[in-house]
């Protein structure tokens, strides 16, 4: 593709995103500043639909841009100037994070994000060191027994287990202040292979009574380290290229309520550097043609322990989301990091 054909391609996408309409070729000519002929553009614009990079609609005579054009568009055209108004907001941001917990960090960064870029804002929780501190057994009765978590960063869960023998307390003691003693720092599957190899001397009822405390303790962490905050779903239903669509609405609201596809995604972008685009219809990993997902990392003390975004309409201001996504990720992991 040639320098002219690129200047055609940048102000198409340019001009769709600001306008929303398809552009024809009298718009392209006054906005591109190139001095050609409105047939010249017109060849151009085909060879460029041939390229599978813009499209006509059936309704209209102008283009758009089709997915594969938007990733040539992000990926090497999109010049990302700083967005006004930020600097305010961060100071706001930093001085609401100040006193607040972990977790209040993550959700205050999902409003963030969608506060700011008017879509949908998502923060995966921090990845926890799925070990214990920690652990207590309460006797509530005979076969039903209350297990205190307390996890490597601190927070505590409770649980209860269902035993087939009944317990006193001075057993349940036993078998807390011998984890205690020897696995607390530990994940619970090293605590398990622990467990089935090295307490022969202890007794097979304290054994079961351990056993069953890990399996719980770890599917515990293993809900925690899955959640996902959402903040300005209902954003989406003000975005004109997706309210018309009853049908797309109602996956995406799919989307957001079952989670585990958006776990997959944030979970990739965790494994790369920067801010990431993902533009629906490219791949599997948005599985949407209406969306584009801008995502990036966070870190505490210099490690990622998690992924936050947002996800808009494919007809998006690509320059500002980036600045926005990079912002909040700084705040966050400059608020977690100081914990």
């Amino acid at each position: 593709m040639d320098e002219r054909a690129r200047v055609l391609l940048k102000t198409l996408i340019e001009r769709y995103i600001a306008d929303g309409q398809p552009i024809g070729s009298r718009t392209l000519s006054r906005a591109s500043g190139l001095e050609l002929s409105a047939a010249t553009i017109r060849n151009v614009m085909a060879d460029l639909e041939d390229l599978g990079l813009i499209t006509s609609p059936h309704t209209s005579a102008g283009r758009v841009p089709t997915p594969r054009g938007y990733r040539l568009f992000v990926d090497t055209m999109l010049t990302v100037h700083p967005v006004t108004g930020t600097d305010d907001v961060g100071e706001n941001f930093r001085s609401q994070l100040a006193t607040v917990e972990p977790q209040k960090v993550i959700v205050q960064a999902a409003q963030l994000l969608s506060n700011l870029s008017h879509f949908v804002g998502v923060v995966m929780s921090p990845r926890r060191n799925a070990a214990f501190r920690h652990i207590e057994f309460l006797r509530l009765s005979e076969q039903r027994i209350l297990v205190i978590l307390v996890d490597a960063g601190g927070d505590v869960q409770n649980r209860i287990i269902l035993t087939d023998q009944p317990y006193t307390q001075s057993q349940l003691t036993e078998a807390a202040n011998y984890l205690n003693a020897n696995y607390s720092g530990l994940s619970f599957e090293q605590v398990a292979g622990h467990l089935r190899g090295e307490v022969e001397h202890l007794r097979s009822e304290i054994v079961t009574l351990m056993q069953a405390a890990v399996a719980v303790g770890s599917q515990a962490l293993a809900e925690q380290q899955e959640q996902v905050v959402i903040s300005g779903q209902q954003q989406l239903l003000n975005v004109e290229d997706l309210s018309g669509n009853l049908a797309s609405l109602r996956r995406l609201f799919d989307l957001f309520e079952q989670k585990s596809h958006l776990l997959k995604l944030l979970d990739v972008s965790a494994r790369a550097e920067g801010v990431r685009i993902y533009i629906g219809g490219e791949n599997d990993v948005v599985p949407f043609e209406e969306l584009s997902v801008i995502t990036a990392p966070y870190e505490v003390d210099g490690k990622v322990v998690g992924t936050l975004g947002v996800i808009g309409p494919t007809r998006m201001a690509y320059d500002r989301m980036i600045q926005i996504v990079d912002i909040t990720a700084k705040l966050v992991s400059n608020a977690l990091s100081q914990r």
